[in-house]
């Protein structure tokens, strides 16, 4: 295990971060193609339950953006170790900028859609994996940590403004618009990439495939405090069903496009304005302390929807479980404390698999549920499932921090299982 990373004296501000001009283009880049993405995710979504008025079928399209991170992940996120990190960022977005692009050309079936969109989800989980590798290449310390805030707020507020979006433009000029903007941002998130950080050599030796996978495997299945921050990681499984069959549950409340994009969307509002102070005005060490309780309450507020709240109270609930989220925070940058550069890229992409696998799994049973429950009920019932395991965890994590957390931030040996 790599020796972890001290932590400063001084807490780090957001214009430290934003001195750096390869942190600049590598979040802008991020929030173009994010924002982009989410965009499209969502306006296929509708476009699905639109002409087949399934929730099960809805749910498969929006997991079309999750499930082929598992194959990518296994195959691909070692790309970032391998190859050099920006190349690896500016070719994947190319390359989506060319699948979406295809989208556009007429007469291309709703099963010829999803099938591209998944295949440009293959592609970003190299590009994911190599960003949050180089990440920590660009900046250190705490600085590190407020950066890792800023890429998340981000990653959040473009989420919101995508999927907000993408209900309008479905309600107000359809699909293809959609499918435009984004092919334009991943190809203007390349060029910054490309043209805005710098060329680094490869982080590790080029081992074979089945050989880097063996040992990222068990890098992050060895070790009890990586296991446990990522499967706190794994818990946005369930507190993100809302979004999955967001068409559906504001279908029962009598909204259209816009209230379902407003329902996606507001799973991250919250967490778009509480992570930055979080980041800012909480300590390291306080973070981690909070991390099992906030977990455990980003599940907890979901049950609420068994009483069938209407709109507006359900948009506050989604709020307040996405503003809890934020423990995630603490997680990934405890996470990148604890595991080497030269593994980096393929530890990120193998804990995104467990995300994926378990986000693409939950969503697919929840649009299975809701055709035979209420939407409301299907909510309620992920989140008393979170609730237990995010319980769990907290305090299997509740012992962990007094050897990493409380004292000086350096593991005294290693936590084995």
């Amino acid at each position: 295990m790599a020796a972890v990373r001290g932590i400063p004296g001084r807490q780090a501000r957001f214009r430290d971060v934003f001195a750096v001009g390869e942190f600049r283009a590598l979040w802008a880049s991020q929030a173009l193609s994010e924002a982009g993405d989410r965009l499209a995710l969502v306006a296929l979504t509708l476009l699905v339950y639109d002409r087949t008025g399934s929730p099960l079928l809805s749910a498969v399209a929006y997991a079309a953006g999750y499930v082929p991170w598992v194959i990518g992940g296994l195959a691909l996120s070692g790309l970032g170790d391998r190859l050099p990190r920006r190349e690896v960022m500016a070719g994947c977005d190319v390359i989506r900028a060319v699948l979406v692009a295809l989208m556009l050309l007429p007469g291309i079936p709703v099963a010829g859609l999803v099938g591209l969109l998944y295949a440009t989800t293959l592609a970003q989980a190299p590009c994911e994996a190599a960003r949050s590798a180089i990440l920590p290449d660009i900046l250190h310390g705490e600085r590190y940590a407020l950066g890792a805030t800023v890429m998340q707020t981000t990653f959040r507020a473009a989420m919101v403004a995508g999927a907000a979006a993408g209900g309008v433009t479905v309600a107000l000029i359809g699909t293809r618009p959609a499918l435009a903007m984004d092919a334009a941002t991943f190809a203007v998130s390349a060029a910054l990439v490309r043209f805005g950080t710098r060329a680094r050599a490869a982080a590790g030796p080029p081992p074979g495939t089945l050989r880097q996978l063996g040992e990222g495997a068990r890098l992050i299945l060895g070790d009890k405090a990586i296991r446990t921050l990522m499967m706190l990681g794994w818990l946005i499984a369930l507190y993100s069903i809302p979004e999955g069959i967001a068409a559906p549950y504001a279908g029962r409340l009598g909204g259209g496009p816009a209230a379902a994009g407003l329902v996606i969307a507001s799973g991250q509002a919250g967490a778009v304005l509480a992570a930055p102070l979080f980041a800012r005005a909480v300590g390291p060490r306080t973070r981690l302390r909070l991390m099992g309780p906030m977990a455990v309450c980003t599940c907890a507020v979901l049950p609420l929807t068994i009483f069938r709240p209407g709109l507006a109270l359900s948009l506050a609930i989604f709020a307040l479980s996405g503003t809890f989220a934020i423990y995630q925070i603490a997680a990934n940058t405890a996470f990148v404390d604890w595991v080497p550069d030269e593994r980096r890229a393929q530890a990120f992409g193998l804990a995104s698999i467990g995300v994926v696998a378990c986000q693409g799994a939950a969503l697919l049973l929840a649009g299975a549920a809701a055709q035979v429950m209420p939407p409301s009920a299907v909510i309620a019932l992920g989140g008393a499932v979170g609730t237990f395991m995010a319980c769990g965890l907290a305090l299997r994590w509740r012992h962990l921090p007094r050897v990493a957390g409380a004292g000086s931030w350096q593991p005294a040996a290693r936590w084995s299982a």
